[in-house]
């Protein structure tokens, strides 16, 4: 079957986050939800629900339980039980219920900045200690990567005077793009079991790889002991179902699982009935053909933006992301030669009217960065580079 991720659908008449915000001479690259209808299996089940007319409450069944551990499975040759699938209204309530469920007051949780703007408000909402240690950014001509700095995450760790109880990896890393390699998951896994420090995964974006990316589950590499990973996965990014707000933490201790169901009950984290049913669908195996012909759009757009970035922005640096749809934009050097004055994020958004993320959100080392979504038709990309490069003409 053909897919078509060229179709410009009108969003501007919905009630989109993305859409709406800054009006209607603007394009918006920013939030990360994509600009293309979910899987034709999704809709369907969904539409069979909503036919049937009542809305009830829903639990998460024996069924889907499987689908998950099958999926880790088939994907990654995880073996997990289906026992140890928990349902979360999205990943974001995931690790707060983690950081509810493994810390005690003042203790510390650290992070890898530039991350995911939640990470670095997470210590707030728990009442821990932040702690971070910042990824190394390293520029290779028109292109930058990020790589671990291993004495700056060493000091990370019981910093700040706090113990720190609970690490909080983005895996692949929003908004970078990295994969982090066996070696440095391999690598993470051993400072967290040697400090006594839960190893939280986010992987939310694991199934949006780009080019011959491989994915591992950092906790498919822990062999000893399951109490001390927890992992996120979710349909939502994959299958462009962000709204229907479903997760699923895999924990494959008991005791731990017991405590984490717990704190879902007492922070009343329940899901949607309508979640449950699209990553049924979505984890069913009938949405894999579209999934792969998905992956294949976005590392064209990809390529694309990645060439005309090079080319056509002197000045500009960007990301080559191994994973998800987002692409990270280093305008430094714009602002230090004065073609840009100020925020870069306003610059693009008042001068090209074409809204990015600003890096500052990001935290330490997102300063004079942009985070663009090319999960979009190729046109809607198309234009967006132009006005952004008329604007710096």
């Amino acid at each position: 079957m053909r897919y078509d991720f060229n179709e410009v659908i009108d969003r501007r008449s919905t009630n989109s986050i993305k859409w709406q915000r800054y009006g209607p001479q603007v394009l918006p690259l920013w939030v990360a939800d994509m600009d293309f209808r979910a899987p034709e299996p999704i809709r369907a089940a969904l539409q069979a629900v909503v036919q049937h007319g009542i809305f009830g409450y829903e639990h998460i069944t024996r069924e889907l339980r499987q689908l998950v551990a099958s999926r880790m499975e088939n994907l990654y040759q995880w073996k997990i039980s289906p026992e140890a699938v928990v349902p979360t209204p999205g990943v974001i309530a995931g690790f707060t219920a983690a950081a509810h469920t493994v810390c005690s007051a003042g203790e510390g949780v650290l992070i890898q900045p530039p991350v995911y703007p939640p990470f670095l408000s997470l210590h707030a909402q728990a009442g821990l200690t932040a702690q971070q240690a910042g990824l190394n950014c390293v520029e290779q001509g028109h292109l930058i990567r990020y790589e671990i700095d291993w004495d700056v995450l060493q000091a990370g760790i019981h910093s700040t005077g706090a113990r720190t109880a609970m690490f909080l990896l983005c895996n692949p890393h929003n908004p970078i793009g990295l994969e982090f390699s066996t070696g440095d998951l391999l690598r993470i896994a051993d400072l967290c079991a040697k400090n006594d420090i839960i190893l939280c995964s986010d992987e939310i974006h694991a199934e949006l790889l780009l080019g011959k990316t491989r994915h591992t589950p950092v906790a498919s590499l822990v062999q000893q002991p399951a109490s001390r990973t927890i992992t996120l996965v979710a349909p939502s990014k994959t299958f462009n179902i962000p709204g229907l707000f479903c997760a699923f933490a895999i924990l494959p201790d008991e005791e731990l699982r017991k405590r984490y169901e717990y704190t879902l009950q007492k922070l009343a984290l329940h899901v949607n009935a309508l979640g449950l049913t699209a990553a049924r669908a979505a984890y069913s195996g009938d949405c894999d053909d579209w999934l792969q012909a998905l992956r294949s759009s976005l590392t064209q757009s990809r390529d694309y933006l990645v060439k005309t970035i090079q080319e056509e922005f002197p000045g500009m640096r960007i990301t080559n992301p191994d994973a998800t749809y987002l692409a990270w934009l280093d305008c430094r050097p714009l602002i230090e030669s004065g073609r840009i004055q100020g925020s870069a994020h306003k610059f693009f958004l008042h001068q090209a009217h074409v809204a990015l993320n600003d890096g500052a959100e990001f935290g330490p080392g997102g300063e004079g960065f942009l985070r663009l979504n090319f999960g979009c038709p190729r046109r809607t990309l198309e234009e967006a580079l132009q006005m952004m490069k008329a604007a710096l003409a």
